[in-house]
C-alpha cells in the first residue's frame, strides 16, 4: 500500500467528499496477494488468488466513528425487533416448514449488513445471512495493517482480535445450540464448493478453524450421509455445518440429509432457514420500514427513529403495479427470497419485459439510495467507483468491517480496480 498523494485525513469533516476525491492509498494486488500467502501458509491460494484479479479492491474506505455507529445502532435496533414475538409471529408463518422451528436459540454465523453511506447517514440496503467474504477480509486487513499509518491518522482493527472473534462465533452458535465445549469436527458446506469465486474464503476459513483445534473440512451436501442419528462424511462424524448453501429452507432433495439432521437436532447447522427467515427474507424490509407497525409491536420510539433511516420498502403486486412502474426510477427491485445481486433492477434501467417478469415473480420495491463513490488509481487511469459498507455480525456484534467497490447496477467482481476493500475508521 502507498500514499501517492497526501489528503487532509486528520480531522476530516465529510468523508463523503474525501473518499470522492482523495487518490490515496492505492492498494497493489502483488503486495497484497504476497502478504495474504505469507501469512496463510497455504499453498493452494496462490492461483486462486492470481485467478480473480477483481476480488480486493485498489484502494481502501473512509468511515467516520459517527457513521459506524449509526450502521451499529440500526443492527441493534433490528436484532430488537426480530426478537419480538409479534414479528417472529408473521416472520415465520409465511411458511408452516418446521425447519425454522429447531435450533432456535442460535443466532446464525456470518450476518451481513450492507449500507449505502448517504449525506443523511448510512442507509440499510440488504441484509445476508451466510455472508461470505469475512476471512478474506481479515486476510486483507492483515495484510495492510503494518501500513495503516502511513496515510494519517486512520486506523485499522487488530486482525488477530478480528480472527479470535471469528472463532468465537463458531463456538457460541454451537454453544446457543444446547452443546459443550466446541465441536470436535466442522464442514465448511456449499454446492461446488472448489468452483465457487469465494472458495479462497472457504480455504481460509478451514485453516483459521483448524488452527484453533476445530477440525475442519470443506464438504458438499452429496458427501454427507445421515447414520443412526449422526450426520457422517466418510469415517467422520459431523458435529457443526457451517452453512453457506443458498438453498435457504433446505427444501431441494440434494440437501436432504442435512434438514433431517437438522430437524432431529443431530448437528447444528448455521446460518439456519430460521436465520434467513428472520432477517434476510427481503419481505422484512417492508415491516422494518414501517414505523406505524413497529409501534403497534411495541417497538420502543428509540429504535422506531433509527429504524426510520432504513429506506420505505413495499411489496410489488398487481394493485401497486402502475404506480410503481411510473415512479420506477426512484426504486430498486429485489426478489424477495434473493441473495447476492441476482436478478435486481434499478428502476431508470427497467424494460417493459423485465417489468412483467417483476409482476411475475415474487418482488420488493425499495426506495432509491444511490451508492457513493470512492476515487481509484487503475493503472495509470484515475476513476470514481461506487462503494457499500458491509457489517459482519454474530448476535448482534460487529465482527468486522468490509467495503464492496464496484461499477454497474449492483456489486459484482468484474470490476477492474474494484472487489473486497478494508475500511479506515478517523
Amino acid at each position: 500500500m502507498k500514499c501517492d498523494e497526501t489528503c487532509e485525513l486528520v480531522g476530516a469533516a465529510d468523508l463523503i467528499a474525501l473518499n470522492q476525491s482523495c487518490f490515496c492509498m492505492t492498494l497493489g494486488r502483488a503486495e497484497l496477494d504476497a502478504a495474504i500467502l505469507d501469512h496463510a501458509g497455504n499453498d493452494e491460494l496462490g492461483e486462486l488468488l492470481a485467478s480473480r484479479p477483481n476480488l480486493f479492491a485498489a484502494t481502501a474506505l473512509f468511515v467516520s466513528p459517527e457513521d459506524l455507529a449509526a450502521m451499529q445502532a440500526q443492527i441493534a435496533a433490528i436484532e430488537s425487533v426480530a426478537a419480538l414475538a409479534p414479528y417472529q409471529a408473521v416472520a415465520l408463518a409465511r411458511s408452516e416448514d418446521k425447519i425454522t422451528t429447531v435450533q432456535t436459540g442460535t443466532r446464525g454465523l456470518f450476518m451481513g449488513y450492507d449500507f449505502h453511506v448517504s449525506q443523511e447517514g448510512p442507509k440499510l440496503i440488504e441484509i445476508n445471512t451466510n455472508a461470505g467474504g469475512a476471512f478474506l477480509m481479515s486476510a486483507l486487513q492483515r495484510s495492510v495493517s503494518d501500513h495503516a499509518a502511513a496515510c494519517g491518522d486512520a486506523r485499522l482493527e487488530s486482525s488477530d482480535l478480528i480472527e479470535a472473534r471469528l472463532v468465537k462465533s463458531f463456538i457460541a452458535d454451537w454453544q446457543a445450540a444446547g452443546r459443550d465445549g466446541q465441536p470436535d469436527t466442522l464442514a465448511i458446506m456449499d454446492q461446488n464448493s472448489a468452483d465457487q469465486y469465494l472458495y479462497p474464503d472457504m480455504l481460509l476459513a478451514r485453516d483459521l478453524l483448524t488452527r484453533s483445534g476445530i477440525e475442519t473440512l470443506i464438504l458438499e451436501p452429496g458427501a454427507l450421509s445421515y447414520e443412526d442419528g449422526a450426520l457422517v462424511s466418510g469415517k467422520k462424524t459431523i458435529d457443526m455445518v457451517y452453512n453457506r448453501l443458498t438453498d435457504f429452507d433446505l427444501s431441494e432433495p440434494g440437501n436432504a440429509r442435512l434438514r433431517a439432521a437438522l430437524l432431529d437436532d443431530a448437528a447444528v447447522i448455521s446460518p439456519a432457514p430460521r436465520h434467513h427467515a428472520l432477517f434476510a427474507d427481503k419481505r422484512n424490509l417492508i415491516w422494518l420500514s414501517d414505523a406505524l407497525l413497529l409501534e403497534t409491536w411495541g417497538v420502543d420510539a428509540a429504535d422506531r427513529k433509527v429504524l426510520a433511516q432504513i429506506p420505505a420498502t413495499q411489496r410489488v403486486t398487481d394493485d401497486t403495479a402502475d404506480e410503481l412502474w411510473a415512479g420506477r426510477r426512484g426504486y430498486f427491485f429485489k426478489p424477495a427470497a434473493g441473495f447476492g445481486s441476482r436478478a435486481t433492477y434499478r428502476g431508470d434501467k427497467l424494460t417493459k419485459r423485465v417489468w412483467a417478469e417483476i409482476l411475475a415473480g415474487d418482488y420488493i420495491a425499495q426506495a432509491l439510495v444511490p451508492p457513493t463513490v470512492r476515487a481509484v488509481t487503475v493503472g495509470e487511469e484515475r476513476v470514481t467507483l461506487k462503494y457499500d459498507v458491509r457489517v459482519y455480525t454474530y448476535a448482534g456484534e460487529t465482527l468486522l468491517l468490509a467495503a464492496r467497490v464496484y461499477q454497474g447496477q449492483t456489486t459484482n467482481f468484474r470490476t477492474r480496480g474494484g472487489g473486497f476493500a478494508p475500511v479506515y475508521q478517523l
